[in-house]
């Protein structure tokens, strides 16, 4: 089985957007009309998922992406409180439909309501509810809502953890995923995104937090940003900062996709990286739609790489599929009640 860890809707209905963007002037200036709830059919769902992500997952051969609202228009940055949380619920509502109608394709992984300043109690309660009511198996965990200003406290600060304590009560991982970029210094995803996925290796190698949350599980998207390119720098400094050895330290609650758009960089990857802490990821239909001229394909056919690792056929299952059941048991408890 093939499960791709990471997969955004980034083809939902105009209409969707159309809610967005009134929410957003009605914010900018309270004359304007309040935002209406956008009205979407099932059969525009079906529309933007089959001729998209379900197309190119049965195309690519995959059998189920984990999926989540885009991570680029989460937007924490924008507005304040209460138009993240419509906005949040809005994202994820919608994820549930999609689930709903493609059960056997997709299952839901949550945004967070991150406004700057907002009480972690409102991402707390909008996990439960996607978890317990809307059968959620996960959720991305924005570490800079700010929008590339990073004004929140690092990840290892006690201002995360009524939030770990909740994704340990439910058994939940989350990845470390940012949004769009709101400082010019910042490409969003040639940029942000992989200073984020770098800065939170390094946060959790400066602090202890897998010693107070053991359970506690996370997925750097991306290869895991700038890491395993300069795995030695990170082994070194984890020794001159007094901490255990890195596989101690970290890699037993940290894991990598294979969101990296090159067979160069997915066979550094998987030497460097063990495997056991990578899954498998797409980010399709994500951040590089074009086709590589080098090689013909699609830069996110992120497959290929795997398939063609010099590597056991029980070594890409682990990628493909075993981590994912491991790293994500709601899942992996979701498929086996049907029997997969």
């Amino acid at each position: 089985m093939i499960i791709d860890c990471h997969g955004h809707y980034t083809t939902s209905p105009a209409a969707h957007q159309r809610f967005r963007e009134a929410q957003i002037a009605h914010f900018k200036d309270p004359s304007a009309p309040p935002a209406a709830p956008a009205r979407i059919s099932d059969d525009e769902i079906r529309e933007s998922i089959e001729t998209n992500q379900l197309k190119l997952q049965r195309e690519r051969g995959g059998d189920l992406t984990l999926f989540s609202p885009r991570a680029s228009g989460m937007g924490h940055h924008i507005g304040n409180e209460e138009v993240s949380s419509a906005w949040t619920r809005a994202n994820n509502d919608l994820i549930k439909r999609v689930v709903e109608l493609f059960p056997d394709n997709f299952a839901g992984v949550c945004q967070l309501p991150q406004s700057p300043g907002a009480p972690i109690a409102n991402s707390v309660h909008e996990l439960e509810r996607c978890v317990r009511e809307l059968g959620f198996v996960g959720c991305n965990l924005n570490p800079d809502p700010s929008g590339g200003y990073w004004k929140s406290p690092p990840l290892i600060d006690r201002h995360w953890y009524p939030f770990y304590e909740k994704m340990v009560e439910l058994d939940v991982p989350a990845m470390v995923h940012v949004s769009a970029s709101c400082n010019p210094c910042f490409h969003a995803t040639g940029a942000h995104y992989i200073n984020a996925d770098t800065s939170a290796f390094m946060q959790f190698i400066e602090g202890d937090l897998f010693r107070d949350f053991p359970t506690l599980r996370f997925i750097i998207p991306h290869g895991g940003g700038a890491v395993p390119y300069h795995w030695g720098r990170y082994r070194g400094l984890a020794d001159m900062l007094k901490r255990p050895s890195l596989t101690q330290h970290v890699m037993k609650n940290v894991f990598f996709d294979t969101c990296v758009y090159h067979q160069p960089g997915i066979d550094l990857l998987v030497r460097v990286i063990d495997l056991d802490n990578i899954l498998f990821g797409s980010e399709m239909v994500g951040a590089v739609r074009g086709v590589d001229p080098e090689t013909g394909f699609y830069f996110d056919d992120t497959k290929r790489y795997i398939d063609a690792l010099p590597i056991p056929q029980a070594d890409k299952t682990r990628i493909f599929e075993k981590n994912a059941r491991r790293v994500f048991p709601r899942l992996d408890a979701l498929l086996k009640a049907k029997g997969r």
